[in-house]
């Protein structure tokens, strides 16, 4: 079967693999994507949801840089919100909840639509490395199956092992195997591994539950969705999520299994995700806290399985059980299965280029909890440039690179390579110095142009960007240059509260004030006949705003990245020795040898080297 060689072998199918088999077909790649299960491919592992804070960014980037995770988005989801619409447009995140077994069903269809794509069912059980390069993989059958390049998104796989209670099991997910032999395989070669933790809450029969004790949680009035294609439509109808809390009733009864607790006996040595605690971790994190928030999430539009978000716990399941029954709207819940943790295998990303292609073997990437992250949108994010980087080196052209101030996916794989993570990285806006430039409006922008120079982005989608663009600074230039009269404009300030107007002035200056809505604007003479004529769309309207309102902001934040940007052009051959640098810190030269940053600003941003270590290695460069 296997008698000719891929260009690119994707191992695991999760949403890294998924990502990284789309965009390497895509780009006329011959691809294999091999996985143990192919009735779970991107199967929502936790949470049935897409987005959120800084995750909804990295899937309209995913989205515009001609991924298919946002289009599998809009096609699943039951309901969509607009998170933090109060704060300003840097912070707006889009989310959706998702139709667990439509989403997984949309992508193997979509998957299998996409040219130059083969699949095969086999735990892949090693790989065939030759002078320091990657020549395929071998299967738990024997098979050896040949490739130019090999991407790994094992995910939780690599010698996983499931707890509940004091009972333990290997697994790669409930359900479903371990994958075995990779990861000693990979330690023998050289490679540093080291084991982390996840966690997932019990999924519950809805029937069982009384939402009338519960908040009622809607979508958006007015949903948007995740692709900026027209592929896609916005939601006519939404399924309703629900909240409820916990209580000292329940802490009290979940604190009575914590000696039997795998987290609190031992058992897991391994880091959980930090912002996303299992409940007997915030009970003991957060002492003074009498309940936690509980979100009760539908897992599809006619299932009855529910998701109990903000319950995650390796907890016995006799506690889960009797500690939900004592939560409100609880009180009679049915089991479908309860909550467990798994542990599994990592390789601290500092191993990698910013490429995702490992430092010790060529044509070697790897993507996704792999690297040490959790999320469905860092793992799909990462699978796409693997993905991409690998067809690029096979096809012997220049890698993509993402810098910080050109997408949210440059901030995550930046910040994994450079600074490593020791508990899994999810990505906040926090996180990005640039966000006022790295906007979920404005990822199409950024992103697609750079896309479809490579081949990935279609033609239809860069002139759909091409139009957005174009309509939406003509739009801008018309509100600079047309004026508005007093006796018009102060009808509207007076109304808001705001400032009167002495004399005429540009729309532009009126419309920069806080106050002053689009719609407002819209009654000024001339400003609807300008929107009907040019057939300006939402979209296009919202964009003109944001320019509009935070221009100020985004001129100081654009010239602040192309400061920081002139150490990126100052380049550090990839044999450069620290050691002989004695005025360096010991800590810097130790660091610097083991990262080997490729440019001074990357080196500036490695955790324990200082600015004076900085200018000790730019003066020994001879700046």
């Amino acid at each position: 079967m296997f008698d000719f060689e891929y260009d690119v072998i994707v191992v695991g199918a999760g949403h890294a693999g998924s990502e990284a088999a789309a965009a390497a077909a895509n780009m006329g790649s011959s691809t294999l994507l091999i996985t143990m299960n192919l009735q779970n491919i991107a199967q929502m592992s936790c949470n049935p949801a897409m987005g959120g804070i800084a995750k909804g960014q990295i899937v309209r980037e995913i989205d515009a840089l001609g991924g298919y995770s946002g289009l599998v988005s809009d096609t699943s989801a039951i309901q969509f919100k607009m998170l933090n619409k109060s704060k300003g447009p840097a912070m707006w995140s889009p989310r959706v909840q998702s139709d667990r077994m439509m989403f997984a069903e949309h992508w193997r269809l979509r998957l299998e639509q996409t040219p130059n794509l083969d699949f095969y069912q086999e735990m892949v059980s090693g790989l065939f490395i030759e002078d320091g390069r990657v020549t395929g993989v071998k299967t738990s059958l024997g098979l050896k199956i040949k490739g130019k390049s090999v991407v790994l998104t094992n995910g939780t796989f690599l010698n996983g092992l499931i707890h509940i209670g004091d009972k333990n099991f290997g697994g790669g997910r409930s359900g479903e195997k371990a994958a075995t032999g990779i990861t000693e395989e990979l330690v023998q070669l050289g490679f540093e591994s080291g084991r982390m933790k996840t966690g997932t809450p019990p999924r519950v029969d809805g029937r069982s539950l009384d939402y009338s004790k519960m908040v009622e949680q809607p979508g958006d009035d007015i949903p948007s969705k995740f692709s900026y294609l027209d592929e896609t439509k916005p939601l006519t109808k939404q399924r309703s999520c629900h909240m409820t809390y916990t209580s000292q009733e329940v802490h009290d009864i979940l604190k009575e299994g914590f000696d039997r607790s795998p987290m609190f006996n031992g058992r897991i040595k391994s880091l959980g995700p930090r912002y996303c605690p299992s409940i007997e971790d915030k009970i003991n994190r957060f002492a003074d806290k009498d309940r936690h928030q509980l979100f009760v999430e539908p897992e599809g539009w006619n299932t009855v399985e529910v998701y109990v978000n903000g319950f995650s716990t390796s907890l016995p399941e006799d506690v889960q059980f009797k500690a939900l029954r004592s939560v409100a709207g609880f009180e009679k819940v049915k089991f479908f299965r309860p909550g467990y943790a798994i542990e599994y295998d990592y390789f601290p990303p500092t191993q990698l280029q910013h490429t995702l292609e490992t430092k010790l073997v060529s044509g070697l990437y790897f993507a996704g909890q792999i690297n040490g992250t959790t999320g469905y949108e860092e793992a799909a994010s990462q699978g796409l440039m693997a993905g991409i980087n690998a067809a690029l080196k096979v096809q012997e052209r220049d890698p993509f690179i993402l810098k910080r101030d050109e997408a949210y996916i440059g901030v995550l794989v930046d910040d994994l390579i450079t600074k490593g993570t020791e508990e899994p990285y999810r990505m906040f806006t926090s996180r990005a110095e640039y966000r006022t430039l790295l906007r979920q409006d404005n990822a199409d922008f950024r992103l697609t142009e750079r896309s479809f120079e490579m081949g990935l982005a279609s033609e239809k989608r860069m002139r759909k960007m091409e139009e957005k663009k174009e309509k939406s600074m003509k739009f801008v230039e018309f509100l600079k240059d047309t004026s508005v009269s007093p006796d018009e404009s102060n009808k509207v300030l007076e109304a808001k509260d705001s400032a009167l107007m002495k004399q005429s002035d540009k729309i532009f200056k009126i419309f920069s004030r806080p106050n002053i809505t689009m719609e407002d604007v819209r009654s000024f003479t001339g400003v609807q006949e300008f929107i009907d004529e040019n057939e300006l769309n939402e979209e296009m309207l919202e964009q003109t705003e944001i320019q509009v309102k935070y221009s100020g902001y985004i001129d100081k934040e654009k010239n602040n990245a192309d400061k920081l940007n002139r150490l990126e052009d100052v380049k550090i051959p990839g044999n450069f020795d620290y050691s002989g640098i004695k005025s360096m810190s010991f800590e810097a030269r130790e660091k610097l040898n083991k990262i080997k940053p490729v440019t001074v600003s990357q080196a500036s941003r490695i955790s324990g080297v200082s600015p004076s270590d900085i200018s000790v290695l730019l003066v020994y460069m001879g700046r």
